[in-house]
């Protein structure tokens, strides 16, 4: 499932591509044809993310709320587009890019109001200028979950996934299994502030990247790393092995010696 960085990068391509513009919505899979009918000739006025979800805003207050799940992607094309290829559930048309949306999980037509509200339910996100860390921080201390499953639980922050939560927690020196309520200020900044550098280097590199240029971490095998501990053999730093487990439904790794 993508990443909050993928989210909000597509956000802000999407807005370029296409914002500002008349459009024709089709749906040739059929299964969002009333909702395209209605939207079909109207300005795409803004394009806007948070977290895993993705907001498509249209004149006449109306919002495409998109979730990609699992098996949903983006393909784009320039104008004129190919035939649409395997079930679009969506094909945007602006004057020069057409964007299509295969497989989501949610592309539902709702108001603002309902926009507003799957806001409300979701947590921070660390991406964005505005988040406000000390009301997760709020969250947090109060929470009885471990920070390694808080971290996935979009309602306390949202478009961290599972490689990030790895890596923040290694970077940090944090056990995944370390009580929320059992953190300080100065841990949970620290979780915050790489949170914020890496989905934010994310969506500029438009790739998850954790291993910082200088940092040369290698392998056994000698190649390059891209991750510190997610699916590692050996910690990068003190060269035991890296432990897996399964924490919120997704399998966690991190180093019983650095993170001890």
């Amino acid at each position: 499932m993508p990443e909050g960085h993928t989210i909000f990068r597509m956000a802000s391509d999407h807005r370029r591509w296409l914002a500002g513009q008349t459009t024709i919505v089709l749906s040739p899979q059929g299964r969002f044809q009333s909702e395209a009918d209605r939207l079909s000739g109207s300005k795409l006025v803004d394009v806007d993310s948070h977290g895993k979800h993705l907001f498509y805003r249209w004149s006449d207050n109306r919002v495409v709320h998109i979730h990609l799940g699992l098996y949903g992607k983006f393909k784009k094309y320039e104008n004129p587009p190919p035939q649409p290829r395997g079930a679009v559930r969506m094909r945007v048309i602006g004057r020069e890019i057409t964007v299509d949306l295969n497989g989501p999980n949610q592309c539902d037509l709702i108001s603002p109001a309902e926009a507003l509200a799957i806001r409300g339910r979701l947590g921070e996100d660390p991406i964005k200028e505005d988040a406000d860390p000390e009301k997760v921080w709020s969250r947090i201390q109060r929470s009885r979950k471990t920070i390694g499953a808080a971290l996935l639980d979009q309602g306390l922050v949202a478009g961290i996934g599972n490689i990030y939560r790895a890596e923040i927690l290694f970077i940090c020196r944090i056990n995944p299994e370390r009580l929320c309520s059992e953190l300080t200020s100065s841990e949970f900044e620290s979780i915050w502030n790489e949170s914020v550098q890496l989905l934010r280097l994310g969506a500029e590199k438009n790739r998850i990247i954790t291993v910082r240029a200088g940092d040369s971490i290698s392998a056994p095998d000698g190649k390059l790393r891209r991750f510190h501990v997610y699916k590692q053999s050996e910690c990068p730093a003190c060269r035991r092995s890296i432990f897996y487990w399964q924490s919120a439904n997704r399998t966690i790794y991190a180093c019983d010696v650095c993170q001890g």
